[in-house]
Parts: C-alpha cells; structure tokens; sequence
C-alpha cells in the first residue's frame, strides 16, 4: 500500500502483523510450500523458492516454520494444489488496487475478491486494467539507525541495487526483481536482517485523497488483506501525515 509516504505501506501493515501474525506466517509458509512443489526444496536452486524463503525471514518468520513449509512442498502433500492470482480494480477515487492471491479454489476466492471490492466503494476489473501504474521491484527496507545515508547507498549500489532512498527514519533500497535475493543477502551480511523485505509492485502514478476517501480505501484493504487467499494488497494512494495519523489512531 502507498498511502501518506512512502513508508506508509510498513507502518499500517506492521499493525496488521502484530495483530494476525499467525495469519501472516500461514500466508508466507503457503508461498514457500508451493514454490518448493514447484522447483524443489533448495533454495540455491530455486530462485522463486530462494524469494519466498528470504521474504519469510525478512518478516522474522521462525526457521523451523520455513523448514516445515520447504518440506511440505518437497512431499506434496495431496490438497495443496494451490494457483497463482492476480486481481486489480479501483478502490474510491479511481485508486488503483492490486490484490495477489494463492488459492485452491478460484471462484471461491474470486468471489469474496469481488465482494470486498463492491461492499467497500470499490470496483474489480480485469487482469491488467491498472498494473501499468506499478512497476514491479525488490523493495528491502532498513531503520535509519543501520547506516549514515551515504553509507547505504554505497553498500546497496555495489550490492546490486537501483536506487536508495533515505530520510530520517528509513532506508529504501530498491532492485530488479531477478536481483533480490542476491542483493538482500548481501546487504544482510553488513547490516544485518531488514526491517521489511519482498518483491512489490511500486507506483509510477499517484491519487491524492481525503479522509473520507483515505478510510474507505483502508477498510477495504483490511477486509483483503484478511481472506485467506490473499498474499498482498497494493495501493497507489496518497495522503496527508495529518490525515492518516488520524485515521490510524481511530483504528
């Protein structure tokens, strides 16, 4: 989610995860299952595995959940026959929204996909329909704290990276897709396990909106991001710092 900076997307969904952090691991440990199904249980020969793996720990899932879940892929496990998903429609004020799912009933979850759209002020379109105001991008975030500005970026650059950006309370580093993995581990070894890591879809157009618009928008990512079949909710909204801390604060 893009909201009032470009950090909004950790704080509101820290929240969510302290809150349903077993919900969170079940989702990361669906991913890791099936990309072990899909292209076998080592890491260093599974490049999508190797992802999943990474963006589990980066979320401080514990090691012996991702070896459960590599294992369960690596048995396939009957029942488990899970499908890639992507949906994309408009939330209030033509805010673009991409929702990723994994599910192993698709008319199941496009369904309550189009149910949140219609009950929460929004539309689901078609596949690709807004995708062209996102680029798609390995984002990996650290606190501030990690490095001096000039520090990172030069730590980050070498690494791989494409851009950093950094203010006083976080670094963004940001890659190609098919360079994530490598330059996540990499910077890990000088800093240490991000703050938030993952492959993303960031915006290359922005919606300003009000309060009002700002809360139906978040009610209806919360009303995704909760089903079961959803991995990840992104948004290109913007915000006000007045606006969504207000709004964070009525819950």
């Amino acid at each position: 989610m893009a909201g009032h900076s470009k950090w909004a997307n950790i704080q509101h969904r820290k929240g969510k995860q302290d809150a349903k952090r077993a919900k969170i691991f079940s989702k990361l440990g669906r991913e890791i299952t099936v990309a072990a199904r899909l292209g076998g249980g080592d890491p260093d020969m599974n490049p999508r595995l190797r992802l999943a793996v990474s963006t589990a720990r980066g979320q401080s899932m514990p090691k012996d959940g991702i070896e459960r879940a590599i294992q369960k892929g690596v048995g396939g496990t009957e029942g488990d026959n899970y499908e890639e998903i992507r949906y994309e429609g408009y939330g209030a004020a033509g805010v673009a929204i991409i929702v990723e799912a994994l599910t192993d009933n698709k008319n199941r979850t496009a369904g309550d996909i189009r149910a949140a759209f219609t009950k929460n002020g929004g539309n689901l379109g078609e596949t690709g329909c807004v995708n062209f105001m996102f680029d798609r991008c390995g984002e990996i975030i650290y606190p501030a704290s990690k490095a001096d500005n000039d520090s990172m970026f030069e730590a980050a650059l070498e690494a791989g990276a494409d851009n950093v950006e950094s203010d006083s309370e976080y670094h963004e580093i940001l890659c190609a897709p098919e360079d994530f993995a490598t330059v996540r581990e990499t910077l890990e070894k000088q800093f240490g396990e991000p703050e938030s890591s993952g492959l993303v879809w960031k915006p290359n157009v922005t919606t300003e909106v009000g309060e009002e618009q700002a809360a139906s928008i978040l009610r209806l990512i919360d009303v995704l991001e909760d089903n079961d079949d959803v991995q990840k909710v992104t948004a290109n909204f913007e915000v006000s710092d007045d606006i969504m801390e207000k709004l964070m604060a009525a819950g």
